[in-house]
């Protein structure tokens, strides 16, 4: 008696291993919770079979088999990959159909290296490649089982494992759901393994810090941010915040790190609310969209934005030391934003980032050529297509709302971007159409010399129309403007100016004076152009100049040809600007800007 007692008790400690195991492991530990599981007499366990599970999550093991720990993880995941499987469904030939589910699972638990099979249950020889659906086919088409499928069940060669019931359908799960956050669970322990963040796969992990449990957060229940997260290290030490001046948080998009202060004393919601926003930092590429603009202001103009978009999405709670946030705001780009800041400095001088006040909770100094390479694309273009992915996969899976101007936004970046060049061909468009050709005797066509019985008027264009068609171009000769730059958009424009059969255009230099040129065939513009000046930069002299010549119509477009470093300027004329990428207008430009790269 006592020998049989010892027995049971080790039986005992084995089961309650393998249940703590399971608990643990990030892929058994959600349908873990949701399921019933029992080792009791009276429940009508077969002395051939381990265990069998029902659709309602109830799992019956048998109550005196001496089974190993590995022994009882196996019997048990097997039980529970049946309903995150999703297996209970009523089949023509259900014999057929839990052997088929038996051999699917059986190789997965084998390539995942989870478990030991029992000795009583054949182990997988072979990796088939037929799923459950293909292999059930077969069976029902060749009308019986080979006997290399049989025996890979939890309860025995001649009895199933799926229990269907026909009525008491209580306590229903979305088991196939429970699987899946489970895998991402896994894939996301996997990663902190991996990056030395976690200590074991499954177990309670301790060492891991709030701002790690964050990141994890992302990477396993939060799609559109998930591919963002992983790439990012995240930096959680109170001295290095301290001498980056940073309060709560901020981003190093160029070394991939964002630094959380433990001395912000942030809750778990606070955390994902913090990171989220310094992840939408990065994955719309702030960096590159600045422009020239001046950087805290862009940052302010930003914040407004990706906080407003975090709390409609209802992403973690806002810290209670604040955030900006203004629900009159709401709708607008961080551009629209920017332009009313710059417009009323003195509200949003010495605002609060989560980096502090007048502070940029976005690191670097944004010049367009910080962007490293990742895996053969440029990090503006890693970032975009992680949030782009990110957003597929969180639409496909229904994972939550996302504000309208957030998926625009996304959707935007991931399209190519039109070519400057092509913009300056639509703006010339507006201006200059298609001459409508006449035809006139008073010039033969040439083929009137194949013909000379028969007179053939040849096409033109009417002198006045051709003399109408100009436009001003202002050249900023300063110092500071670059000779390739002036070169290149000259010589778009000259092309441009010829396929819309402008024949001359007003040219002036501008510096610390205008130098007028005077009307200048299209063809010369490009190649003969000698740049006088290269002082100061003074543009709007040159453009009172060309408004009130009166040999320039009133109402001609002028196209702005500068960097940016210009006072305000009146112009009442239609017009335009070409400035070099990355530079920007100290003003609100009422014409269209065009950025040459």
């Amino acid at each position: 008696m006592a020998k049989k007692k010892l027995q049971q008790t080790a039986s005992d400690k084995s089961f309650s291993e393998a249940l703590i195991y399971l608990d643990e492991h990030p892929m058994f530990s959600r349908m873990f919770y949701s399921t019933y599981i029992h080792r009791e007499h009276g429940y009508n366990v077969s002395n051939q079979s381990y265990a069998f599970v029902t659709q309602n999550g109830h799992i019956y093991c048998h109550p005196t088999k001496n089974l190993s720990k590995e022994e009882w993880i196996y019997v048990l995941a097997h039980c529970m990959l049946h309903l995150g499987l999703e297996h209970f469904k009523k089949m023509e030939h259900p014999a057929f159909w839990n052997i088929a589910c038996d051999v699917s699972i059986a190789r997965f638990l084998y390539d995942m290296k989870i478990g030991r099979a029992p000795n009583g249950m054949t182990p997988p020889t072979d990796h088939f490649s037929k799923d459950e659906h293909a292999l059930y086919k077969h069976f029902v088409a060749h009308g019986n089982v080979e006997p290399q499928y049989i025996g890979w069940g939890t309860s025995g060669q001649n009895e199933q494992d799926l229990f269907l019931e026909d009525e008491g359908y209580f306590g229903y799960k979305n088991w196939g759901f429970l699987l899946a956050e489970g895998i991402a669970d896994a894939v996301s322990r996997a990663v902190d393994v991996a990056s030395g963040v976690a200590t074991s796969f499954s177990g309670k992990n301790t060492e891991k810090s709030a701002a790690e449990q964050a990141k994890s957060w992302f990477i396993s229940s939060f799609p559109l941010l998930g591919s963002l997260a992983s790439t990012f290290t995240i930096v959680y030490d109170l001295r290095i915040c301290q001498s980056l001046d940073i309060s709560i948080a901020a981003i190093d998009v160029k070394n991939q790190e964002i630094f959380i202060n433990p001395a912000a004393n942030l809750s778990m919601q606070e955390l994902r609310f913090v990171m989220a926003h310094e992840l939408l930092h990065a994955g719309l590429c702030h960096h590159e969209r600045r422009q020239g603009r001046d950087s805290y202001y862009w940052n302010v103009a930003c914040d407004y934005v990706i906080n407003g978009w975090l709390v409609d999405m209802n992403i973690g709670e806002m810290p209670e030391i604040g955030a900006l946030y203004d629900p009159e705001l709401k709708g607008l780009s961080a551009e629209t934003i920017y332009d009313t800041i710059v417009a009323n400095l003195r509200v949003y001088r010495k605002l609060y980032t989560f980096r502090g006040r007048e502070g940029k909770d976005l690191i670097d100094d944004g010049t367009v050529d910080f962007w490293k390479m990742r895996d053969g694309l440029t990090l503006e273009e890693f970032y975009k297509n992680c949030l782009a992915q990110g957003l597929e996969y969180h639409i496909g899976q229904g994972r939550g709302f996302l504000p309208a101007g957030l998926i625009e936004e996304i959707q935007a970046l991931s399209m190519p971007p039109i070519r400057w060049d092509v913009e300056l061909a639509k703006w010339f468009d507006q201006y200059f159409q298609p001459i409508e050709k006449r035809r006139t005797f008073s010039r033969l066509s040439r083929r009137q010399a194949s013909t000379p019985h028969i007179p053939r008027p040849s096409y033109s264009i009417p002198e006045d129309e051709l003399e109408s068609r100009t436009f001003a171009v202002v050249l900023d000769t300063s110092g500071s403007m670059d000779k390739k730059l002036l070169a290149k958009a000259l010589g778009t424009i000259a092309s441009y100016s010829t396929a819309r059969e402008v024949v001359a255009v007003r040219v002036i230099f501008c510096d610390a004076a205008a130098y007028d040129v005077g009307y200048m065939r299209v063809e010369d513009i490009a190649s003969s152009v000698k740049i006088k000046g290269r002082g100061g930069t003074i543009l709007q002299p040159a453009i009172d100049l060309i408004q009130k010549a009166e040999d320039f119509p009133k109402d001609g477009p002028i196209l702005i040809i500068t960097d940016g470093g210009t006072d305000r300027l009146r112009i009442s004329n239609p017009h335009a600007f070409v400035l070099p990428k990355g530079r920007r207008l100290p003003f609100i430009a009422k014409g269209e800007v065009f950025y040459i790269d």
